[in-house]
């Protein structure tokens, strides 16, 4: 598992900068007595697919002021980000290049992608693409763009929606179904890498259900199709051209793509993206514990099952200590639903609205043990509601 030093989130960076390197051509046959092929077999093309889904994919743009006390670095005169800031901030924009500074403030710009879901200008992207934004800013594959406004926005799952006004109906792409994804499934990954223009790149499906221990709902699809800084929040697409994810980060030990990218599956965005739309946030369940994984040498004496949630502290005051849940037991059920893993209880305490009257099942020494609990709101400071800890250290409850 990639250290969190080296888990990029694939889109937070300013155009100025950026660097891009040239690609290099690659033949389709292989030598043989020195000699390539005189002919190869034919490759699929991916043409119509990207004619019919890349007239949906936008670019977001977002200026952040931001307090700092060293001087701030210098814009081009005239390039985008010098007008983006003109834009929405007027004549605190820089003259002559510097950015833009009201007393200790200073605009900073990132980028990254998104993808129109309905005509009227809905669109999907990565909750850290706007996160803090002052200002977003989206602009169209026809060039186009517009000022937008954020219809909500999740923290846990890093999913956004924007609304723009185009004045007419807009492309839209479609969802499809992750679940049927399988490891070597051909994809293709969309979004504007370093601002340089929407791009199409293609690969496989590499793995499922990677689990990256930034949230309670990582399940993510693991690609080899290149994504770099910009592209997050853009459309990964199956063969038929819809959406079965949303790149969202990659696995960069030197800052770009080396073929390790994940992205959210479309089964679990989809529900979330249809919440924000029509409640602009979302109540995740909380019940007050750090876990482990049952399976681990550490599990107590008496227990005997190899799967579950071992519980490893319980908060005081929390739901679970209300329920008597006890350091120890280990969590088998919840809400009706098996618990094999630490990751099934926190997901399903997160998918649990606070509030809710259900049950929690326990082993504790060697016995079933069925206990009601009232599932509680989620903490303000945005830590995950169950807490999945490997070495079961007590270092604070979610």
């Amino acid at each position: 598992m990639p250290n969190a030093s080296n888990l990029k989130k694939t889109g937070l960076v300013t155009l100025a900068g950026a660097t891009i390197a040239a690609t290099t051509a690659i033949y389709g046959g292989f030598a043989q007595n020195g000699q390539f092929p005189t002919s190869t077999p034919s490759l699929r093309s991916y043409a119509d697919i990207v004619a019919a889904d890349k007239p949906a994919v936008v670019t977001v743009t977002t200026a952040t002021l931001q307090r700092v006390k060293a001087p701030s670095s210098k814009l081009a005169p005239g390039s985008p980000d010098d007008e983006f800031f003109r834009q929405f901030f007027g004549e605190g924009a820089p003259q002559g290049g510097a950015a833009p500074s009201r007393g200790r403030e200073v605009v900073k710009a990132s980028l990254g992608s998104g993808f129109v879901v309905a005509a009227n200008g809905t669109i999907v992207t990565n909750n850290h693409v706007i996160d803090g934004a002052s200002a977003i800013k989206v602009t169209l594959d026809d060039g186009r763009s517009f000022k937008a406004k954020l219809l909500g926005s999740d923290t846990k799952t890093d999913l956004a929606v924007l609304k723009i006004d185009a004045g007419s109906d807009l492309p839209t792409v479609n969802w499809g179904d992750s679940s049927t994804l399988r490891a070597g499934d051909s994809i293709l990954a969309m979004g504007n890498p370093f601002g340089i223009g929407t791009t199409v790149t293609a690969g496989i499906v590499s793995a499922r259900g990677r689990d990256l221990h930034s949230g309670p709902y990582d399940d993510f699809i693991q690609i080899d199709a290149p994504i770099n800084h910009g592209n997050s929040g853009g459309p990964l697409v199956d063969v038929s051209g819809k959406v079965v994810g949303i790149n969202t980060a990659i696995y960069s030990p030197n800052g770009g793509s080396v073929g390790v990218g994940f992205a959210i599956p479309s089964s679990e965005a989809q529900s979330v993206v249809d919440r924000l739309i029509h409640d602009g946030s979302i109540q995740h369940g909380y019940v007050g514990l750090t876990i482990g994984d049952a399976s681990d040498n550490t599990a107590p004496a008496g227990t005997d099952a190899p799967t579950g949630a071992l519980v490893a502290k319980v908060t005081a005051g929390a739901p679970a200590a209300h329920a008597g849940v006890k350091p120890g037991d280990v969590v088998v059920g919840f809400g009706g639903s098996p618990v094999q893993s630490p990751r099934d209880l926190t997901r399903l305490v997160a998918d649990t609205r606070p509030g809710t009257a259900t049950h929690i099942v326990l082993l504790r020494g060697g016995k079933q043990v069925d206990l009601p609990i009232s599932v509680g709101s989620g903490p303000s400071d945005h830590k995950i509601m169950v807490k999945a800890s490997n070495n079961l250290a007590p270092d604070g409850a979610g």
